[in-house]
Parts: C-alpha cells; sequence; structure tokens
C-alpha cells in the first residue's frame, strides 16, 4: 500500500495535469478571443451598438460576399459573440467571467447549464460525493493499518517471534538457503493473526466499513439494531434470564474496551476468567481495575 508521501505526490500530480488540461471558463464563450474585441466594441456597450456593430461585420464578413477563408472564420466567431452579448442575462454571465477568472467551475457550469440545458441532479452529486469520500477513507484506513503493522513489526516481541518461527519451521537451522523466500512467506503469514492481538486502533479495512457502504445498509441497520435492543430487553431485563456465552462475551469486550480480533485471539482460560468476573457490573469492573494497577506496580 502506498505511504501517506505517495498519495499525495500522486494527488499533486493529478491536480497539476488537471490544472493544465482544464479550459479557462472565460475562453468557453468566445475560444481565446474577447467577445467585445470581436465586434469592435467597449465592455460598455449598450445593446443598439452590439447590434449596429454585428450587422456591420457580418455584411464585410459574410461567406456570401467575402470569399475567403479566413473571413468565414472570422464570421462564425462574431455570429458567436454576438449571440452571447444580444442576451441580457448571457452577457451578465460572460461579463462576470470575465471579472472573476479565478472561479472556473462555477462560470463553467454557468455557461452549459445556459446554452445546453445541463442541470446537476443533487442526488448524482451526493452519490458522486459519497464515492469520493468512502474512497479517501479506505486509503487512510490502509494506510493507518500497514503504518501500525510496522510498528509493530519494530518491537522485540515481534522479532523474537518471528525468529522461533523460522527456527521451527527450519528445524533448528538458521543459515538454510533452500526454499528461504517460501519460508519467510509461511512465517509471515502465521504471524498474521498475531499482528492484529497487538494492532489498537487500526483495524484492517472492510467495504462494509465505508461511509457509502453503511449508508445504504442503513434502514437494515437500524431495524437490525432494534430488533436486537428488543429481544435483548425482553430476554434479560424482563425475563431476567441468565446471560449467555456470546452475550456475556460481548458485555466483557465492552467493558475492557478491547477489539473483537483481540478477544478472539485470546486464550481460551483468560476469556473464561474474564467472563466469570462479571465485569460489566460497575463493582467488579472497578476492582479488576484495582488488581491490574496492583500488578502493574509490583512488576515494576
Amino acid at each position: 500500500m502506498a505511504s501517506p508521501e505517495m498519495i499525495r505526490c500522486y494527488a499533486l500530480i493529478l491536480l497539476t495535469v488537471f490544472l493544465l488540461f482544464i479550459q479557462p471558463s472565460i475562453s468557453i464563450y468566445c475560444d481565446e478571443d474577447d467577445c467585445y474585441d470581436l465586434l469592435g466594441l467597449s465592455q460598455n456597450a449598450n445593446a443598439s451598438e452590439i447590434k449596429k456593430a454585428y450587422y456591420k461585420l457580418s455584411l464585410k464578413h459574410h461567406p456570401d460576399k467575402n470569399p475567403d477563408p479566413e473571413s468565414k472564420k472570422l464570421f462564425v466567431k462574431i455570429a458567436n459573440a454576438y449571440e452571447i452579448l444580444k442576451d441580457d442575462e448571457t452577457r451578465a454571465q460572460y461579463d462576470y467571467a470575465i471579472e472573476h477568472p479565478e472561479e472556473v467551475f462555477y462560470n463553467t457550469a454557468r455557461y452549459y447549464r445556459a446554452y445546453y440545458g445541463y442541470k446537476t441532479d443533487t442526488r448524482a452529486v451526493l452519490i458522486g460525493l459519497l464515492l469520493i469520500l468512502s474512497g479517501f477513507q479506505y486509503v487512510n484506513q490502509w494506510t493507518r493499518y500497514n503504518q501500525a503493522v510496522e510498528m509493530v513489526k519494530k518491537t522485540p516481541a515481534y522479532k523474537n517471534r518471528l525468529r522461533a518461527l523460522e527456527l521451527e519451521r527450519s528445524g533448528g537451522v538458521t543459515n538454510r538457503k533452500k526454499n528461504n523466500k517460501t519460508d519467510k512467506r509461511k512465517v509471515d503469514e502465521d504471524l498474521s493473526k498475531e499482528l492484529d492481538l497487538q494492532i489498537n486502533g487500526a483495524e484492517k479495512p472492510s467495504v462494509w466499513g465505508l461511509l457509502g457502504v453503511q449508508l445504504v445498509l442503513l434502514p437494515y441497520t437500524l431495524c437490525k439494531l432494534l430488533l436486537w435492543h428488543g429481544c435483548w430487553f425482553w430476554r434479560y431485563k424482563v425475563t431476567k434470564a441468565p446471560y449467555s456465552l456470546d452475550d456475556a462475551s460481548y458485555l466483557t469486550k465492552r467493558s475492557l474496551g478491547v477489539p473483537g480480533a483481540t478477544w478472539e485471539n485470546m486464550d481460551d482460560s483468560r476469556k473464561d476468567d474474564l467472563i466469570g468476573r462479571q465485569l460489566w457490573v460497575k463493582s467488579n469492573m472497578e476492582s479488576y481495575a484495582s488488581e491490574m494497577r496492583r500488578e502493574s506496580k509490583r512488576r515494576r
């Protein structure tokens, strides 16, 4: 996965290429020319002056009057400039584009909406925004996860475990060269679960956790959540039934604040001990926390 520096570099390159190829918002009206200059007018010209200038120039450069190919091209430009300036609305848009050339996207959108009737669908905009945000979210999660993996790989505990697995697979021979790459790959696979145990706050990215997917599944998620809470309330609040193993594990995980992967890979005896303490009860959790603090001080 690309590092944050590489991602920023790619984004900068794409932005530069985009800016190089994007058409300036003024040139979409009369190409590289100025509409007023084509008619030989100033920006303060009134409607009557615009009309007179157009008729004068059109007679001069009309293909029927002037067979010169360059004159024909100029006639097309003059006609286009007149179409823009004769209408008060499109002229106002063009004047605004001249005064605010930096507002490229706004001016371009106004131009295409006026001439081609393009209208932005709000739903399409929202879907596009969700896709963009979900893409950035996915890249960010992978970046954080890979950074956490690299940090864990630098710890002494991980390095010692890596050496132990390598010795175990090589039968105690540390300098064996045959199938070295294959063994290294297998060792890395064996350590993947142990990495998940040690990585906190940077879970491996999943498509199901993306913002766009979550919004699509929101009705289903809400219904499932309401059903789950209803069953929980009936079972443990109304009928006063004892907690099942799965529900007791859930309460213990929530009380300890440990990730799901950490809990799943925990030793069974350790799980049973924690569940037996009933840490979801406030007094039991306070006693457990005090015990852990005393144990930490004793080890120091």
